[in-house]
This record gives structure tokens, sequence and C-alpha cells, in this order.
């Protein structure tokens, strides 16, 4: 499977994206599909992940309410909304894939190149 993201920019604090997860090849399908983050010098973070076949969606805390993960197995995509930015949400977005519903980047078996997400005050 191969995984692109896309929709990363420059935004303003209280503004909103939504982040892309193409996928090709593989059964897209059958997979969990998990958002994480980077930020300069920090570790990779756990944001959410959604389940592949109910679209159920599991949340780090700190995004509750704000951060929303969709998916269309159809179009072989997933989205991450980001509602309220923060200029602390600044960071290289991820999306990947796996056979489990996990916080750990372990547990994900496909990664996309990440997009950049950074949030001005």
């Amino acid at each position: 499977v191969q995984l692109q993201a896309s929709g990363g920019g420059l935004v303003q604090t209280g503004d909103s994206l939504r982040l892309s997860c193409a996928a090709s090849g593989g059964t897209f399908g059958t997979y969990f599909v998990g958002w994480f983050r980077q930020a300069p010098g920090k570790e990779r973070e756990f944001m959410g992940v959604i389940s592949p076949q109910h679209s159920k969606a599991d949340y780090v805390n700190s995004v509750k309410g704000r951060f929303t993960i969709s998916r269309d197995n159809a179009k072989s995509t997933v989205w991450l909304h980001l509602n309220n930015l923060k200029p602390e949400d600044t960071a290289v977005y991820y999306c990947a894939c796996g056979p489990s519903n996990t916080v750990r980047p372990e547990g994900y078996v496909y990664w996309g190149q990440g997009t950049l997400v950074t949030v001005s005050s």
C-alpha cells in the first residue's frame, strides 16, 4: 500500500484544514488508518485512528473535539479534519495504515510522506 498525504499549508490561529491520505495498491479497506504528527525537535505523536469498516474513530485527548477522522474506502482516502487550529498544532502530519487499533507507530506498516501544517499566531 502506498500512501500520499496532502492538504497541509500555512494558516492562522482558529482556522481549519482538511488533510487527505490517499492510498493506492493493496487492500486499503481492511486497514486501520492512523494519523500522527511530529513537531520540530519532538517525537512523533499519535493523533487518532479510524477503523477499517465501520469508521469508528478514536482520538488522543488533546485533540478530541477539534480533530475528526473520516474515510471513504471506495475512494481509498482518509481525511483528518483540523479545526480551531493553534500554533502548537504546527507539525508534519503523517498518515499510516496497519492491521490493528494502536497508538504505537510501530504498529503501523505503511506510512505516507507527511504534510506540513504551520499555524501562525
